[in-house]
């Protein structure tokens, strides 16, 4: 099966062969060991944002909403971050294939500086105009208040989590993917356990609802920031805090930096006010379809994640050899993630078909809302397929530094085509909740053509950066 599947020249197709080939094993067995802790730690986030979902959904339809509504201008302002990790990884695996340990380095320092002042304005501006903020995403009345004192604390205490993703960036681009797992991984414990014992006060711990749920998230970032840190002090490491010497600024590399961070900030600014505007379309719906919906959505986070974490790998796989002026297995790891996405999506497949129903009862014993909810995870069933391999595709190209093309993409399938395909099918053709997961639908399908008609077209190895 490996043999057929992995074959390089099958792989490589047409394209020209730049060296050597490794076998099929060997491609399958290097995929696979710089993407398994990056499917996992993904994975593992989106388990315990759902399991995050399932401790507050027992304060009442209404926890759900609110916590809901605060994801889109959140990641608004973590989209600088994002943006930036994503240059990060991709410039730290060009000089990890030219075996540049310097350079590397005194790319995280520069990253390190301007993630600094970034952090810091982030936490001020987005705690300072919560509540107008939410009020504007569709915040209703029996929402607004419980919603505002959820983000306050989280962007409040935003620091954590936001250095935490820059060092983890940074590991991911030489390929040390395990750092991010295990950061996450103590996270997600130290979140779910304080979840037990602040929503619902047990053991002796106040009963703070939704605050409660704010600060365990919040706990759980400060020990992944610990770990993080720990990671650039290991006298073995390739990053190394003692060789990120230098200037604070150094003008050229910051200039690379920004380069491919505008591209990306690009790409992450459409995606928020794309889904931000679809959030808005859905929360107008009212409380129950739009708890309805977040359910949908821990759903369909679960299936991105496995997208990301292949995505990820693909960042690192393909800018390393892109370092090493090795065009051919850029290719051909790239196609190797994309075949081991489709492995999963069907298995993705299958378990939401067959499961929708109870993971709606985890959630709600409303039957409208588990009723409603099933037709919502079978179109999701379908979407998780386009979602997957786009989502993989756009890291491939990510990788090479081609990210004006993927913020192209980004505006004309989530800006445009998602909101107002999911709007038409919303309001005047009258289909509610189903008509918005239809825009979707759309929304993946446009994504994944022009992103692999793209990566077909191999332009993307012909960047520099």
């Amino acid at each position: 099966m490996i043999s057929k599947l992995f074959n390089p020249y099958k792989l490589l197709g047409k394209n020209q062969q730049v060296g050597e080939l490794p076998d099929a094993n060997t491609i399958f067995d290097k995929t696979v060991a710089i993407a398994w802790p990056a499917v996992l730690e993904s994975f593992l986030i989106s388990v315990v944002a759902m399991i995050d979902n399932i401790m507050v959904s027992s304060l009442g339809t209404y926890a759900i909403a609110a916590v809901g509504l605060t994801t889109q201008p959140k990641f608004i302002f973590f989209a600088f971050i994002i943006s930036m990790n994503v240059a990060l990884s991709a410039l730290v695996a060009r000089r990890k294939g030219a075996d540049d340990r310097d350079g590397a380095n005194k790319v995280v320092k520069q990253a390190i500086v301007i993630s600094a002042i970034l952090i810091a304005i982030i936490s001020i501006v987005s705690f300072s105009f919560a509540e107008p903020l939410l009020k504007f995403c569709g915040a209703q009345e029996d929402t607004i208040g419980a919603s505002v004192d959820y983000y306050r604390i989280i962007m409040g205490f935003s620091c954590f989590q936001l250095f935490s993703m820059v060092l983890n960036a940074a590991q991911r681009g030489v390929g040390k993917t395990k750092i991010a797992m295990r950061t996450n991984i103590v996270s997600n414990i130290v979140n779910v356990v304080f979840n037990y014992l602040l929503i619902n006060g047990n053991l002796g711990f106040p009963a703070l609802g939704v605050k409660g749920a704010a600060i365990a998230t919040v706990l759980g970032s400060v020990a992944a920031c610990a770990i993080s840190l720990k990671s650039i002090y290991q006298d073995d490491g390739y990053l190394n805090i003692s060789l990120m010497k230098g200037k604070l600024y150094d003008k050229e590399i910051v200039k690379s930096i920004a380069k491919l961070t505008s591209g990306t900030l690009a790409e992450q600014l459409f995606f928020r006010i794309g889904f931000l505007t679809f959030a808005m379309i859905v929360a107008k719906l009212g409380t129950t379809a739009y708890a309805t919906h977040q359910i949908a959505m821990n759903c369909m986070h679960i299936s991105f994640s496995f997208g990301d974490g292949f995505s990820v790998a693909a960042v690192s796989l393909v800018g390393m050899n892109l370092g090493a002026k090795r065009s051919d297995l850029a290719k051909i790891y790239g196609i190797a993630c994309k075949r081991l996405g489709y492995i999963f999506a069907v298995i993705l497949c299958v378990f939401f078909i067959f499961s929708g129903k109870y993971i709606y009862m985890m959630f709600t014993d409303d039957v409208q809302i588990i009723n409603l909810g099933v037709i919502i995870v079978q179109i999701l069933a379908v979407i998780l397929f386009f979602q997957i391999d786009q989502v993989i595709t756009s890291g491939c190209l990510k990788g090479a530094g081609d990210t004006k093309y993927v913020a192209m993409v980004a505006f004309l399938s989530v800006t445009l085509i998602r909101p107002i395909s999911a709007y038409v099918f919303c309001y005047p053709l009258g289909w509610g909740l189903i008509g918005a997961w239809i825009g979707t639908l759309f929304d993946q399908l446009a994504r994944n053509f022009l992103n692999s008609t793209r990566f077909r077209s191999g332009k993307w190895a012909e960047i520099k950066i």
